[in-house]
């Protein structure tokens, strides 16, 4: 059975995910669309709304549906796909999940990997964090959670543009490279934006195929903006993001590896250190394998490898993706080359 692409829409307070949000539920282009939401009030979908199906699901006239989240992420998840096999509900071929302005994303990925129910009918596709471009410089150096949001996100989508001045933007937006160094950058119009900007950003983008380049947004450097250097008053860089710790790098290596060695060092990583492991994702080529294979892990948790086409990568490199907090590069490194060299 094929699984259901889930998209991850976060962003700090007054973000404006909720102004995007009532946005993509208009769009036509998503009618087979099914929204996860905290409270249906939140989100202001009145004038959206055909028709109830219970007290936790409603219809849009868009043809959306949209759920209410009241108990646990995966309850409704899997509320949602039986409904779905059932016929209660129209079909839809993706999800989008709101997550408060406070939260961590994490926790929802936990939910795809260790829930082997809800694995079976869904996987995570992307995350999506809204970023205020009045307000974000402010909400980045000063709240962990919205520095968070930024880090791990696979798309950034500036809003409020319209409120403020391009050089505004401009620190904005290098406020958000020190955090994240590769998710594309999109700015949204009074919420409008394309949607196939921000949907289907996995590996496999509408199809079949798997797009290995599109989803790891590999740096074009290994980056780790925790400098040792001494800036002095007018470095330009942002001392109160430093403060935050985050880290984003690359570790490559350009033949096949065991991966058994490399199952056992980030077990071991996510064993002791699964605190500072905000996300990991990457293409794995092992000797004992004749596939490729993709692997993502946040904190402590890692979804099973998931193999790849033998031609869905130009070559034989394996390349992982940390982002990681209170923990180096080169800390990452020497553990891993412990056990694979």
């Amino acid at each position: 059975m094929t699984t259901l692409p889930i998209t991850i829409l976060t962003g700090f307070l007054g973000s404006g995910k909720t102004t995007l949000l009532n946005y993509l539920l208009q769009s036509p282009g998503l009618s087979d669309t099914a929204v996860i939401i905290n409270e249906f009030g939140e989100v202001g979908i009145d004038h959206l709304l055909v028709t109830p199906v219970t007290d936790e699901v409603v219809l849009l006239e868009s043809g959306c549906i949209c759920c209410s989240v009241r108990g646990e992420l995966s309850d409704a998840l899997k509320d949602l796909a039986f409904k779905r096999i059932k016929g209660e509900i129209p079909e839809f071929r993706r999800v989008i999940i709101e997550t408060t302005g406070l939260a961590d994303p994490a926790p929802i990925i936990h939910t795809l990997a260790i829930d082997p129910v809800v694995g079976a009918h869904y996987r995570l596709d992307g995350i999506v964090t809204t970023v205020d471009s009045v307000c974000g410089i402010a909400s980045l150096q000063h709240q962990w959670e919205a520095a968070k949001q930024v880090a791990i996100a696979d798309r950034i989508i500036l809003t409020k543009t319209d409120m403020t001045d391009a050089n505004t933007i401009a620190k904005v937006e290098h406020s958000i490279r020190t955090l994240n160094r590769s998710a594309p950058i999109l700015k949204a119009d009074h919420g409008n934006i394309d949607p196939e900007l921000i949907l289907e950003t996995g590996l496999f983008r509408g199809t079949q195929s798997p797009d290995v380049d599109h989803w790891l947004a590999v740096p074009e450097h290994p980056y780790d903006h925790h400098h040792d250097h001494h800036c002095g008053p007018d470095c330009g860089h942002d001392h109160h993001l430093h403060d935050h710790n985050v880290s984003s790098f690359v570790i490559t290596r350009n033949h096949p590896i065991s991966w058994q060695a490399l199952a056992f060092a980030l077990s071991m990583l996510a064993s002791n250190r699964g605190e500072a492991l905000l996300r990991v994702k990457g293409i794995v080529h092992a000797r004992e394998h004749e596939q490729p294979f993709a692997i993502h892990g946040v904190q402590h948790i890692f979804h099973p490898p998931a193999p790849l086409p033998p031609d869905a990568v130009k070559d034989q490199t394996t390349r992982i993706v940390f982002i990681t907090r209170g923990l180096s590069q080169q800390t990452v490194e020497e553990i891993l080359s412990g056990f694979l060299d």
